[in-house]
């Protein structure tokens, strides 16, 4: 074998180790962001689901709360009023409209269905004859599906459309020919805006993090000489280089959502 051979030998063999080195490396990039872009992602979940909680829990007791038991307890046990907004509107002799506003307690909820599940409502849009729902219970609907018809002059019929995705729970008592009023309730329905496959008992945790938790402040601030409550839930490990306290170009923050110092739950990655 002579000089040239051996050295062409080398060279192939170099450059092939190389390229498995380039693409091993360049791999790996891939890899980490894919890691991070997922990470993340639970995470925000999460902290929307705390979120969520920590202000159901507010409505419920008057505050925030710190301890991740008294969240988990309240979620699994929890219970809360099921409110309903009803309008009654009726016209002035002038031609204008007096609304009346009245929020009934039509009864009670698991803190969980309250969390997890989104509950919305279809009124009449004006006065007219009801001409029939498109949907019947139980059907899953999505936005801008039509709901009902109602026809609202001799000439003129209206088809509203959902504003929103959801299971179809509730279609009130009225049947084609009867004469509805503006406001009047015709539809429920409901979607789960989370998933429920969680450990409600670790929902402080951070995902991914092998059982470290989110720092979280409750307190309380003067606005304008009113105490309000205030809640900030951070990440105070992040997976993302450009997120840590140490990178020094502060490219980027902790993910959090909430503030020490403003009546804000808004999530920094909104």
């Amino acid at each position: 074998m002579n000089l040239t051979k051996i050295l062409t030998g080398v060279l192939l063999a170099a450059s092939v180790a190389l390229l498995a080195y380039l693409y091993s490396s360049i791999q790996e990039v891939i890899d980490t962001r894919a890691l991070i872009a997922s990470t993340e992602a639970g995470i925000i979940e999460r902290l929307k689901i705390i979120r969520e909680a920590e202000t159901v829990f507010q409505e419920q007791h008057g505050r925030y709360t710190a301890n991740w038991d008294s969240l988990a307890d309240f979620m699994e046990k929890g219970r809360v009023p099921i409110l309903q907004r009803r309008e009654e509107i009726k016209q002035k002799a002038y031609g204008g409209e007096e609304v009346k506003v009245f929020i009934d307690t039509l009864g009670y909820i698991s803190a969980m269905d309250r969390i997890f599940k989104k509950n919305y409502s279809m009124n009449a849009t004006d006065n007219g004859t009801f001409l029939g729902f498109k949907v019947k219970v139980g059907d899953r609907v999505i936005k801008n599906q039509k709901a009902y018809t109602i026809k609202v002059s001799e000439r003129n019929t209206v088809d509203p459309p959902f504003q929103e995705d959801g299971v179809i729970e509730t279609l009130a008592e009225v049947k084609s020919g009867d004469q509805v009023t503006k406001g009047k309730l015709l539809i429920t329905y409901a979607n789960d805006v989370f998933n429920r496959n969680i450990d409600i008992r670790k929902i402080g945790e951070i995902p991914g993090s092998n059982g470290k938790k989110f720092d979280i402040f409750v307190g309380e601030v003067d606005k304008g000489g009113i105490k309000v409550d205030v809640i900030e839930v951070k990440d105070p490990s992040p997976i993302n280089p450009a997120r840590k306290e140490s990178n020094e170009q502060k490219t980027r923050k902790p993910l959090r959502f909430g503030s020490r110092m403003d009546v804000s739950t808004a999530g920094n990655w909104e």
